[in-house]
């Protein structure tokens, strides 16, 4: 395990924010899987931007248990000091990424190549986990080693602070467009695309407030109980003394299982009515049973209760390959904050907790692993 931390550092090290292309940390990443049979899944996102998620195998038989992490990160919004230092301090794993998720993704590729040959292991990394998911919905829709070789589980390494998560938010994301005509604002003879949002933004104000205290709207098993409706308005560098051409506005409504989205899809369709609207739906919100022989597993083995979580993982795509519990080292706290760091002792503890799951997994008794597809 002593190549645990430089892998990792070395993980944080490389760009890879969403919108940029993965390749170099995918290549980084493929250097130590040797033994593996390794899958490589290319596409192109909307951007024209060269993508990368791999599928990794290793073992005999049939089932066991698979980890999965991602490979890019949020941008480096609000970081005063190099957020790909990769740097090393009182006990700290320091730059983007380090928690959500590269010092996770470190951890599973150590914990795999630790376990012996005849216990099956599969890596599924993905990227594009912190936009679109796109990663994770390849890697279910077209990999070639998950269909000959179907894991019986699947463990999703996202920061928990090692308790499992059995259950979290799916995103529902509107994408709002309004053009105007830009000109010097003093002439009038430009037309402000913001005033076309205004109604538009009073509607999703209503929309989040009510959100917030309409009982009907409320999930106890979760905190906050409330689902998040995140709004961010991009008026794309205009200036102040510049009549705007194009307003865009993105908002981010999540779900748990038990909530209908389609009533608040509604409004938002009837509220843009005369704007641009793209609406964009992730796999639906994880939800895998406190009963569920994965989850007991689980529980036993870190011994934390099984909990959920506001946020969401690439598991809502990945569990229609096998069910899926969420757990690893670090703090969600932690991830999608400048100066975001790692624990060391979190991080290497993580390695013989996340190999012993898969040695129970593959061993005799386990349910059995689900036909292929």
């Amino acid at each position: 395990m002593t190549d645990l931390i430089p892998l990792a550092a070395d993980l944080v090290r490389i760009d890879s924010r969403s919108f940029i292309s993965n390749l170099a940390v995918a290549d980084r990443i493929e250097a130590e899987l040797a033994g593996f049979t390794v899958e490589r899944l290319d596409y192109v996102d909307a951007a024209g931007v060269a993508k990368r998620a791999l599928v990794a195998r290793k073992g005999i038989g049939a089932g066991g248990l698979a980890f999965s992490g991602h490979m890019d990160t949020v941008p480096a919004t609000g970081w005063e000091g190099d957020p790909w230092s990769g740097h090393i301090a009182d006990g700290y794993l320091h730059g983007l990424g380090s928690t959500d998720m590269k010092g996770p993704l470190a951890a599973c590729i150590v914990a795999a190549r630790a376990l012996p040959d005849n216990i099956p292991i599969t890596l599924l990394i993905t990227t594009d986990e912190e936009t679109t998911k796109a990663g994770a919905r390849i890697i279910e829709a077209k990999s070639q080693l998950v269909r000959l070789h179907p894991p019986a589980a699947i463990l999703v390494a996202e920061p928990t602070r090692m308790a499992p998560v059995r259950g979290h938010r799916s995103s529902i994301n509107f994408l709002v467009t309004a053009e105007g005509v830009q000109a010097h604002s003093s002439t009038g003879r430009g037309r402000n695309a913001n005033w076309q949002m205004v109604g538009f933004l009073a509607a999703m104000k209503a929309i989040h407030d009510r959100l917030q205290i309409d009982p009907a709207w409320r999930d106890d098993a979760y905190d906050p109980p409330f689902s998040d409706f995140n709004l961010v308005i991009d008026n794309h560098g205009a200036p102040v003394n510049m009549t705007v051409p194009l307003t865009t506005v993105r908002i981010k409504f999540r779900v748990s299982a038990k909530m209908n989205p389609d009533p608040i899809i509604a409004e938002v369709r009837a509220a843009a009515e005369g704007l641009t609207l793209n609406v964009t739906r992730e796999g639906p919100p994880l939800e895998t049973a406190a009963e569920h022989p994965l989850i007991r597993l689980a529980v036993a083995f870190t011994n934390q209760a099984a909990i959920t979580a506001p946020f969401g993982t690439d598991a809502s795509e990945l569990q229609a390959i096998a069910p899926c519990v969420v757990l690893g080292p670090g703090d969600i706290w932690e991830a999608h904050c400048p100066g975001e760091k790692l624990s060391l002792s979190a991080l290497q503890a993580a390695v013989p907790a996340f190999t012993a799951l898969a040695e129970r997994v593959a061993a005799p008794g386990w349910p059995e692993p689900p036909p292929a597809r």
